[in-house]
């Protein structure tokens, strides 16, 4: 197939946001840089996939090649119309991994300029500044990635989405600008949405700068008035926990961080969430908080209490072995389902957690029958009540938990095993890796093709 064939293959691709096909054809030969129509000043492809807000496939012509600084016609860059688009996601997929820092200086202010200003004015206001039209604004909340969203604003014919907060932080960062952390803390809050692109963008990047600057400029902000604020520092040190980003010595500053607030903190919601990030790592202590907390009056302090008298390698004290059995009883659900998760691996509290697990898998309930089944098929546990649990299971609506429960029938080798994989029902894409699937299906083949002794 000629280049030319290949590259009329990749605009329509581009059109289609199969960003797969786009890959295949760049794989090919196709120029990442090919006009999105025919003609010498026709926009490249690119453009295509940023009007669109097609990250995805905006990516895969970055990675493949495309230029973003290329320049336009009109003066502006790929990049540029990323950026005044207002979606972090395109934006994050323009700018590819790199530093952008062989930029020229006047490139890069200029850059910065346009996402300040976008940010500063605000999209409703800019939008009209652009349109000259003073008619009403149609916002709607759209995601920009899989976990976070944003504003999407339509005025006049002009849609652009209200993420430039977001990008303004991206660019400070790949430019290398250590903007102030109370500035970008009133960024992450506006608005306080931890879901939205503000929010988890500053998060983020406070997370990969290092010092113990940044990180006492963070935490200060515990001491805030705004709940916002407060809720952001556990946001940044959760992100720090999940991401691995800390080392030993914050470790240590952080538990003792989070040990006097949870002492100190009267708010239950937030009790919760310092509870929730104090128990991402093992602390010396951790027990302590666990065992005054684990009769608290509100159901979301309860649910953390669990991981905290769950310490990995170390022995359970009797006092928090008490406390673990007794939450197995606790009025809430969930409370219940995360004690006995948490006690599963102590031969002393098994029996009991045992009984208690069946119970959750009778639950009225359909997610917390469901959950039942995850921690009932990957336990060690194989009586016949457990395996009786799980055949009743497989009348679950929702696939994945008969998927959970015939897959923890195979792993006890139970006879009706081959009936729960027809109970299964068909798996459609996306269970081409799963340990579950594969097990089944393992069983199957070997089912139909017996090994000769």
């Amino acid at each position: 197939m000629g280049e030319s064939a290949l590259d009329s293959r990749l605009r329509a691709a581009v059109r289609a946001g199969d960003a797969e096909a786009v890959r295949a054809l760049l794989e090919q030969g196709a120029d990442p840089d090919t006009p999105a129509t025919e003609g010498e000043a026709a926009l490249p492809v690119l453009c295509v996939a940023v009007a669109a807000y097609d990250a995805a496939v905006a990516e895969v012509l970055v990675e493949g090649g495309a230029d973003p600084d290329r320049v336009l016609p009109d003066g502006t860059t790929p990049l540029w119309r990323a950026v005044d688009g207002g979606s972090p996601a395109v934006f994050s997929a323009v700018l590819g991994k790199e530093p952008r820092l062989r930029l020229p200086e006047a490139d890069r202010e200029r850059l910065l300029a346009l996402a300040r200003g976008w940010y500063e004015t605000g999209a409703v206001e800019e939008s009209r500044r652009r349109t000259g039209t003073p008619g009403p604004v149609e916002a709607v909340l759209v995601q920009d990635d899989e976990y976070h969203h944003v504003d999407q604003v339509s005025l006049g014919g002009l849609v652009v989405r209200a993420g430039h907060g977001a990008i303004l932080t991206s660019l400070e960062w790949a430019f290398r600008i250590l903007t102030p952390v109370d500035e970008l803390i009133a960024r992450a809050v506006d608005p306080p949405d931890e879901d939205h692109v503000n929010w988890s963008t500053v998060c983020w990047i406070l997370t990969r700068r290092r010092s113990f600057e940044t990180w006492s400029a963070v935490v200060a902000h515990r001491q805030d008035a705004a709940p916002a604020h407060r809720r952001f520092v556990l946001d940044y040190l959760w992100t720090r926990a999940v991401a691995s980003v800390g080392d030993h010595y914050y470790e240590k500053q952080e538990s003792g961080f989070l040990a006097a607030w949870a002492a100190e903190e009267t708010d239950s919601g937030m009790l919760a969430k310092v509870l929730a990030v104090y128990t991402e790592y093992d602390h010396q202590g951790q027990e302590a908080i666990g065992l005054r907390y684990a009769d608290h009056p509100e159901p979301c302090v309860r649910r953390e209490v669990p991981y905290a008298l769950s310490l990995n390698g170390v022995p359970r004290t009797p006092a928090a072995g008490a406390a673990l059995l007794a939450l197995t009883r606790d009025p809430d659900a969930e409370v219940r389902m995360r004690a006995c998760q948490g006690g599963m691996g102590d031969d002393s509290l098994l029996p009991e957690i045992t009984q208690a697990l069946l119970l959750l898998a009778e639950d009225p309930d359909a997610d917390t029958r469901g959950a039942a089944a995850v921690t009932l098929a990957g336990s060690r546990i194989r009586t016949p009540a457990v395996a009786a649990a799980l055949v009743a299971l497989l009348g679950h609506d929702n696939q994945l938990v008969r998927l959970e429960a015939a897959h923890g029938l195979a792993v006890r080798d139970d006879p009706r095993t081959d009936e729960a994989i027809e109970r299964v029902g068909p798996l459609g894409s996306g269970f081409e890796h799963d340990h579950r699937a594969s097990a089944l299906w393992l069983r199957q083949w070997r089912k139909k093709n017996p090994i000769d002794t």
